[in-house]
């Protein structure tokens, strides 16, 4: 999601266990974070270039 959500933990912005209440948004599977999704497709690039 392009929401600034604290639902997945880690990512560029370092979301740990005590930031997930803070904007914790969903009823039911957690997303990622517009900063998260960026950092995955990174890494899923870097993956497949190997």
């Amino acid at each position: 999601t392009g929401d600034d959500v604290t639902e997945c933990l880690g990512g560029a912005e370092a979301i740990l266990d005590e930031h997930l209440g803070s904007r914790y948004e969903t009823m039911c599977d957690p997303r990622l974070n517009g900063r998260q999704s960026v950092d995955l497709a990174f890494a899923v690039a870097e993956l497949l270039q190997r």
